[in-house]
């Protein structure tokens, strides 16, 4: 293996976007750096089932228009 071709790696802190905050190791930044986050998985939609968008752009409908008589109908 090489020597000195590895990142450093040390302890970071992690400032979330709620403001708690937590220590963790990381090749980020140097010793001892805050890492302040803009999106955590606290704050973004992605996590906590937030408002979502379905792109559709008339694919279901065309195909639901299309097979409807196929359907079994109740």
């Amino acid at each position: 293996m090489k020597k000195e071709i590895h990142p450093n790696y040390h302890k970071i802190k992690v400032v979330m976007t709620d403001g708690t905050e937590f220590e963790t190791r990381s090749t980020w930044g140097k010793e001892n750096d805050v890492l302040k986050l803009d999106i955590d998985p606290k704050s973004h939609s992605a996590w906590t089932g937030g408002t979502q968008k379905i792109l559709d752009k008339g694919r279901v409908s065309k195909y639901n228009k299309k097979f409807a008589d196929l359907r079994s109908k109740k």
